[in-house]
């Protein structure tokens, strides 16, 4: 038996582990690879776009966590094409059948992703172009492997063209359409070889190389060769375009048992039936059974003595019977009450959650689900869903109330935080208290919470803007309290500040607090948002990056609650999985991104990572984008620079420098734009030149002047300028080196008044 999971970082130590085991077999089936390739997977995990590919790397593991086999794929959302990087299974495994489950699982993210196609390298079966007969011998199997699912070398190219003279055994480009009758369009193509050549062989192949490959392609549609190891008819072409990533679902198996009829108790079992019911049709979700974990867990974020009470309480009351607390006395901790009747509101904050001999079952129950769904995120899962009633979110450090008995989110918060740093994103319609009480006092973990003010909203006493934390965890919750009335658009933008906080706080893992109880018409709560709102809240917080554990609070609507969840979990699917979210359309393409003008000291290292994953930029321009940044923030406009920030829930994704140029009149230099390469080709560099072109004509600016490299890499950049009504104006020869000139370009953005012709 054996799985194959994608690895998306190496922060998790199973993921590192899986890492370390992809690399050695790199080393014994490739021993012509370099210690800085193997490397480079690590790397390019770590840092997505600096060759500006999206990597997506699968490894095939047997039950023991042995990795047998692993493939990387490299993603290309701009030009639309994915390129397989490595495939590969452990030498000593003979077992047949583990390449195709690799490839056929390569092909189906590849056609989820709506790429016009695959590419890869095969060496050659061609005796003139390698000689060597064992080496052609095993080409020959690979390119036959290759051949059943209709991947053919291209032809007629110079691509197999040796870059150095005595060069032999050059490989061919494959490619694979996916589909039944896919052709290969040469403009296609030639933007697929540039950006190969280009960027993962920048080093090794000049540029004159470069151009020469590229023009090469002259047939259209380009040739593929003709099947040469198997029969037409025995050739699989088409591929389901269905990615295989699902979110782990585990359930309070035990949940049933806690059934309260009296005093309108709206935490019921149909709650987790109604979100099951369209969950399990949608086939997002595997379901995973709840594991057994130690009470030490529960220890580690409520009082010893509360556990003590509530678990005897609980086993003491009567079949079918409830006790509700009613009397409140100012708390003190030495002089607790004696009568039984009385003691629950000493642990108690409100009085209809009650005391009930299925309540401690339930409640502990709930917490191996919500610990088994943070295990799984340790185990290499992206998202993973807890499934729980009762919930737990109002649960205290030593109390309970709101249906709540343990805090579940914080106990998974807690559980993770031995792994790395952690967020907490309460997006009930009710105040997080229970998270506030437990980390109040920790900067190790940061707690946000979105809500109902307190004013008019349940727990009433907690949830108060001015709740920042205390002592070393001050500055370390955020409480986000918005009016009664709330409509999708108004919960978006207190979302975005919540995913900016969260930012800013750089954790490993994102446990979030899922109330449902935000929706429209919900029975607790005085919101409106619908099921597309929910879609749009998951795919921000999708968009985060981050492993999230998603733990089950409020939500009482049962009509609407499975279609809610539903669409919530779609739209993070979607951000985390990348199924659907890089190929939007137009009206949606730049969906949240909001501009900035003013810097902060943190931006200087976000300028510097996002001009670097750009890939395009030497480090000494890296150093000098972050330094104008900083000279921004010492001298303020004195400096001459001005800044347009591109921000999108909480992640910086592009930026623009200008400013005047002293002894003119009216004349702008734009001296950068830098955009993150997921949003390059969508339109964001153009919104950023937009804006700065309408604060320098604001200003009293009348031309705007850009320079740059005549370089060939560089033809994409003149390119924009162009198409955005810059004319060149003059080129200095060897500006920059020998043969690399500088191209001055110009736009009059506003015609100068008459005493300045």
């Amino acid at each position: 038996m054996f799985r194959i999971r994608r690895i998306f970082d190496d922060i998790i130590p199973a993921n590192r582990d899986a890492l370390r085991q992809v690399k050695d077999i790199i080393r014994k089936r490739f021993s012509e690879a370099s210690e800085e390739d193997i490397d480079q997977i690590g790397i390019k995990l770590r840092n997505p776009f600096k060759q500006r590919f999206r990597p997506i790397l699968f490894v095939e593991e047997n039950m023991r966590r042995r990795v047998l086999g692993f493939a990387l794929v490299l993603h290309e959302p701009e030009i639309n094409f994915c390129y397989l990087d490595w495939i590969a299974t452990a030498k000593e495994i003979n077992r047949g059948g583990l390449g195709s489950a690799l490839y056929e699982r390569i092909r189906r993210e590849s056609a989820a992703l709506k790429v016009k196609g695959l590419f890869f390298e095969c060496l050659s079966d061609d005796p003139d172009i390698c000689p060597n007969p064992d080496i052609l011998k095993v080409n020959a199997l690979r390119l036959r492997f290759y051949e059943r699912y209709g991947a053919r070398p291209v032809i007629n190219t110079a691509y197999e063209a040796p870059i150095n003279p005595g060069d032999t055994c050059m490989p061919h480009l494959i490619f694979d359409g996916l589909q039944d009758n896919t052709s290969l369009s040469r403009s296609f193509a030639r933007k697929v070889v540039r950006a190969i050549l280009e960027r993962k062989y920048k080093y090794l192949c000049p540029q004159e190389y470069v151009e020469k490959v590229v023009a090469s392609f002259q047939d259209n549609p380009v040739k593929l060769r003709p099947l040469q190891y198997i029969k037409p008819e025995a050739v699989i072409t088409k591929t389901e375009g269905k990615s295989d990533e699902q979110i782990a679902l585990i359930l309070n198996n035990h949940h049933e048992i806690l059934h309260i009829h009296e005093r309108g108790y709206v935490e019921s079992p149909v709650r987790v039936r109604s979100i099951l019911k369209e969950l399990e049709k949608s086939g997002l979700f595997e379901t995973i059974e709840a594991k057994k974990f130690p009470d030490r867990h529960i220890h580690a974020v409520h009082d010893a003595d509360f556990i003590a009470y509530l678990r005897k309480a609980c086993e003491q009351m009567g079949e079918g019977k409830s006790l509700y607390p009613y009397v409140f006395p100012i708390r003190n901790k030495t002089r607790p009450p004696v009568e039984p009747s009385v003691l629950p509101g000493y642990y108690c904050i409100d009085t209809f959650t009650p005391i009930n001999r299925n309540a401690w079952p339930a409640a502990r129950a709930g917490v191996n689900a919500a610990l088994t769904a943070a295990k799984s995120i340790l185990d290499g899962r992206r998202i993973a869903y807890a499934l729980i009633r009762p919930p737990g979110h109002h649960a205290e450090r030593r109390a309970f109330g709101g249906f709540c008995y343990f805090n579940n989110t914080a106990i998974a918060a807690q559980y993770l935080r031995m792994h790395g740093r952690v967020a907490v994103l309460d997006i009930d319609y009710h105040h997080g208290n229970g998270q506030q009480d437990i980390f109040y006092n920790r900067s190790d973990v940061l707690t946000v919470s979105i809500h109902g003010d307190p004013k008019f909203a349940y727990p009433y006493f907690t949830g108060f803007a001015d709740e920042f934390g205390k002592d070393e965890g001050e500055g370390f919750n955020l409480n986000i309290p918005l009016k009664e009335s709330i409509n999708g658009l108004q919960y978006k933008k207190a979302l975005k500040c919540a995913l900016l906080r969260i930012s800013e706080f750089e954790p490993d893992f994102l446990v979030v607090a899922l109330g449902l109880d935000t929706a429209k018409r919900d029975p607790t709560g005085t919101w409106s948002l619908t099921p597309k709102d929910f879609r749009i809240n998951g795919q921000m917080i999708g968009d985060t990056g981050l492993p999230i554990a998603v733990i089950q609070e409020g939500g009482y609507r049962t009509r609407t609650l499975g279609t809610n969840a539903l669409n919530f979990f779609q739209g993070m699917a979607e951000a985390v999985f990348r199924i659907t979210a890089l190929k939007s359309g137009p009206e949606t393409r730049l969906q949240g991104v909001s501009i900035h003008y003013e810097p902060v000291f943190q931006d200087i290292d976000r300028i510097r990572k996002l001009v670097e994953i750009t890939g395009f930029f030497t480090p000494e321009e890296i150093n000098m984008a972050g330094e104008l940044v900083r000279e921004r923030l010492e001298k303020g406009p004195d400096s001459g620079y001005n800044f347009v920030f591109a921000w999108q829930y909480g992640r910086l994704v592009g930026y623009g420098c200008y400013g005047f140029i002293e002894c003119t009149r009216s004349s702008h230099d734009i001296y950068w734009i830098a955009v993150s390469p997921d949003f390059q080709g969508r339109g964001l560099g153009r919104m950023i030149l937009n804006e700065m072109e309408k604060l320098i004509k604001e200003s009293g600016g009348t031309r705007a002047y850009v320079e740059t490299s005549m370089q060939q890499r560089y033809a994409a950049t003149r390119s924009f300028y162009e198409q955005c009504g810059y004319r060149r104006e003059t080129v200095l020869d060897d500006f920059y080196g020998p043969g690399d000139g500088k191209a001055i370009y110009c736009k009059t953005i506003a015609i100068p008044a008459k005493n300045e012709q």
